[in-house]
């Protein structure tokens, strides 16, 4: 057997520290040291974290259904989310959501009557929103345009001069700017930009289109690095067609900023055509009406012969 060790001879280990090395402070870019992020915090950079919420109301019908899907392969930084009950107060609700989702913005499709089609562009929670009535919609599956581009890529967003002339047509270019721009780096887009969303105003509305951006990438036909003269835009989809009603100062509602009087709702319209409609049945029975008293005013002579054949 062997010796047994003698105590003078064992060594005890050194007590370990309570204390564990403090942890650096987490940054958007990583770890980093603590005088590095107060260098940094004095030349801190703009860095875009817009997200969109997409929801639609309750019993919306097939086609705008789709339309709000097309829009929502568009927007790479958007989030889906379940219908929403179309009520007095489904602002707060949606502002919630807004808020659950950690979103800054919403589009929300309302239908009404499945027939008419309300778009609300919100900035959430402290506003503004702009509510539209949507007009000439086509959807990309309706369309079948020659058009494609890579899905998540950031697009170009232009728009018309007569955004600059007054001034509620500068906030809601502000407002479809935040929304429809993709953000820089973001995780789900794509560094590149091949196509164009044109934003237009004709007759006091605004009129969206998607354009491919064409370029030929033929080693004879390869164009020079700023060269624009073979570029050429070819139509994706979807379209359709915007007239602004009212903007409000809060998130879904709030003090009214503008109203558009050149608005007729199609409720209105609606009327008109029953109204037209009704018109015509009043003139067909006061038409029969005078026939029958200009007959009796007037009856015909007999006829000598009327009899002649009658056995």
């Amino acid at each position: 057997m062997g010796k047994k060790r003698k105590h003078s001879e064992t060594v005890v280990p050194a007590p370990k520290e309570d204390t564990a090395p403090e942890r650096p402070k987490r940054t958007i870019m990583g770890w980093k040291d603590k005088t590095q992020v107060k260098e940094q915090t004095d030349s801190a950079v703009f860095r875009n974290k817009e997200k969109i919420l997409v929801t639609c109301s309750r019993r919306i019908s097939y086609r705008y259904r789709h339309l709000m899907l097309n829009v929502v392969s568009l927007l790479p930084h958007c989030k889906k989310d379940n219908k929403v009950e179309s009520k007095s107060s489904k602002g707060a609700t949606l502002n919630e959501l807004v808020e659950l989702k950690s979103c800054s913005s919403c589009l929300f499709f309302e239908c009404r009557k499945r027939s008419d089609l309300y778009l609300w562009m919100a900035k959430s929670p402290s506003g503004p929103s702009v509510k539209f009535l949507v007009n000439a919609v086509h959807t990309m599956e309706e369309l079948k345009l020659s058009g494609n581009h890579l899905k998540g890529s950031r697009p170009l967003l232009t728009f018309s001069a007569n955004f600059d002339n007054d001034a509620h047509w500068k906030l809601i270019k502000e407002i479809i700017i935040q929304i429809f721009g993709t953000p820089k780096e973001h995780r789900k887009s794509k560094p590149y930009h091949d196509h164009v969303f044109a934003f237009s105003i004709l007759d006091d509305h605004i009129w969206f289109r998607n354009y491919q951006i064409d370029v030929p990438h033929n080693e004879s036909d390869k164009l020079a690095r700023g060269g624009l003269d073979k570029m050429t835009l070819v139509e994706v989809g979807p379209r359709f067609c915007l007239n602004p009603i009212k903007i409000f100062g809060g998130s879904f509602g709030g003090p009214t900023l503008y109203e558009n009087p050149f608005y007729v709702s199609p409720n209105q319209i609606r009327a008109l055509e029953k109204k037209q409609k009704a018109g015509k049945y009043a003139k067909k029975v006061k038409a029969k009406t005078r026939r029958k008293m200009h007959e009796l005013e007037n009856p015909l002579e007999p006829d000598e012969f009327a009899d002649m054949w009658k056995e």
